[in-house]
């Protein structure tokens, strides 16, 4: 299961999108008990601020001269006020897929019904 970490941690006016995010972190706990006795696997990954061709597509048509590095400097100085993610950058897709790759190798085997952020520190919550 693929969420945002806002899941966890909600903004004000944010309620369907919340709640819907918050419904995928309660969703995949369930099925990973349900599922836990046929060795079936779930978890989510709770993504933040991943470079993706929804921010190239925001990219041209905001600021179509900018280079993608300068776009996401942009962003991470200003999204809510400079609420960027502590690691200063944006995450890319494929530090998202690794831990996807890894959570359903056998190194993973272990892990279910966790929700694991990829989001360079930008979730507050614990």
């Amino acid at each position: 299961n693929i969420t945002h970490v806002g899941a966890k941690q909600p903004r004000a006016r944010s309620v369907p999108t919340s709640v819907s995010r918050a419904a995928g972190i309660a969703l995949t706990k369930t099925l990973s008990k349900e599922f836990a006795e046929h060795k079936i696997l779930v978890n989510t990954v709770c993504v933040g601020l991943i470079w993706s061709g929804q921010w190239e597509s925001r990219r041209l048509a905001q600021a179509p001269n900018e280079t993608p590095a300068q776009f996401e400097r942009w962003v991470m100085a200003n999204r809510g006020g400079g609420a960027g993610a502590p690691l200063g950058r944006m995450g890319q897709p494929e530090e998202v897929a690794d831990l996807i790759a890894f959570l359903a190798s056998e190194r993973g085997s272990y892990i279910t019904g966790t929700a694991i952020n990829v989001d360079g520190g930008l979730s507050g919550a614990v």
